[in-house]
């Protein structure tokens, strides 16, 4: 298996992503557009990067500088367990609300009030899960 976010395991996770209607899909329907890093707490900037356009993957690989519109931060062990058992509502607010899971760029407020993006942010964690 790939290492967590590198650019082979964010390819893949692209992938899965484009597969998933849940996501994918209903995204493109509000026709969402972001560059989305994913990483550790400890790091300075993310490790990972997804480039999506109409809820569409159209970039995926390793962080080299892009302007983020969200950046997701976690500890390996707290990113392990999400790919493993998946994240529901609840523990997303859980998450963030301790700072397991830390938006260093990205408004989790307006994001998860508006459910056209909350539920597919939420089965985003499960699709992690296929790569």
């Amino acid at each position: 298996m790939a290492e967590l976010f590198s650019s082979e395991w964010m390819q893949a996770f692209g992938e899965q992503w484009n597969a998933e209607s849940e996501l994918a899909a209903a995204l493109a329907k509000i026709h969402f557009n972001s560059n989305i890093g994913y990483g550790f707490l400890e790091d300075p900037n993310p490790v990972g990067v997804l480039t999506v356009e109409d809820g569409q993957v159209v970039s995926a690989g390793a962080y080299s500088g892009q302007e983020l519109n969200w950046d997701l931060r976690a500890d390996r062990e707290q990113w392990q367990q999400w790919i493993k058992n998946g994240l529901n509502l609840m523990g997303l607010g859980m998450a963030y609300m301790s700072r397991k899971l830390q938006f260093r760029v990205g408004d989790y407020t307006a994001m998860i009030k508006d459910p056209r993006m909350a539920g597919p942010f939420i089965k985003s964690f499960s699709v992690m899960g296929r790569v």
